[in-house]
């Protein structure tokens, strides 16, 4: 009977697991490696990890970045629809700070819209796995607009910080970021191993503030966007002291874990 009743449980356990397994969030690797000690992650896994894994990276103009997986699912960044290259996008993520980040009528042949913000002022809250890319967020606050009465200058959590964890790398794109962010801020990002960065200087942070932000972030490529307003020159005087500087004449940038420079890099792509 003791066997009996063993076997009988085995096989209750073995047929909810699957459920259990499917309602649990996806697990993020790249807090897991922030969170572990730094002994834990020898050049030996690092390049295990990678896989020979590339992703493609395209900036298409002003904070909208394509990026192309291995296993073939292509993500925009801030999408308003104004900024396209190539395929239609499988996947597409937004902010709500202002019309050209994104768009209330997306292609509907677009299968998955990620909104950084809700309608009902509660935070955002994005941690799907889609293809081989596991994309999460964290919500950060932003301005009211010019034309907005209310005393209360900022919205809560109406933008968003995604993170795109793919082929073993960390990718950030910190969306229309309008303040610095704190502790729980950077422990909720996790490893960046590429982030891209707002450096107009007024729109979104001053470069002071954005330049200490990067160099904390400390990503090992960083990826300056909505570059319209300022000198890429004063960003990278402020940045390049502790960040060489590749300024490539190519539109696409492809990349493996392996592949990461040795020092933390600014990689300006072509386009404005």
């Amino acid at each position: 009977m003791l066997r009996l009743a063993a076997l009988v449980l085995g096989l209750f356990c073995l047929s909810i697991s699957p459920a259990v397994a499917q309602n649990a969030p996806p697990h993020s690797e790249c807090l897991a490696m922030a969170q572990a000690p730094l002994l834990a992650r020898p050049v030996s896994l690092r390049r295990m990890a990678a896989k020979a894994d590339e992703v493609t990276i395209t900036y298409a103009g002003h904070s909208t970045y394509y990026i192309d997986t291995p296993g073939g699912v292509r993500i925009a960044t801030d999408f308003s629809g104004a900024y396209t290259t190539g395929r239609l996008p499988d996947v597409v993520t937004m902010n709500r700070a202002h019309s050209t980040h994104y768009t209330l009528f997306p292609d509907p042949r677009i299968p998955h819209v990620l909104h950084g913000w809700n309608d009902d002022g509660s935070p955002a809250r994005v941690n799907e796995r889609i293809g081989d890319v596991l994309i999460r967020n964290v919500t950060t606050d932003i301005r009211r607009y010019f034309m907005d009465d209310s005393t209360d200058k900022m919205i809560k959590d109406g933008n968003s910080i995604f993170i795109f964890e793919v082929a073993g790398l960390c990718i950030g794109h910190l969306g229309h970021l309008h303040h610095q962010l704190d502790d729980s801020h950077f422990a909720a990002i996790g490893r960046l191993d590429i982030v891209m960065v707002p450096i107009d200087g007024t729109y979104t942070m001053s470069l002071d503030g954005i330049s200490e932000l990067t160099r904390r972030l400390r990503a090992s490529v960083v990826l300056p966007m909505h570059r319209f307003a300022t000198p890429l020159d004063e960003f990278m005087r402020r940045i390049g002291q502790q960040f060489d500087i590749d300024e490539r004449s190519e539109r696409s940038l492809t990349i493996s874990r392996d592949s990461l420079p040795e020092r933390p890099t600014v990689i300006i792509l072509r386009g404005v």
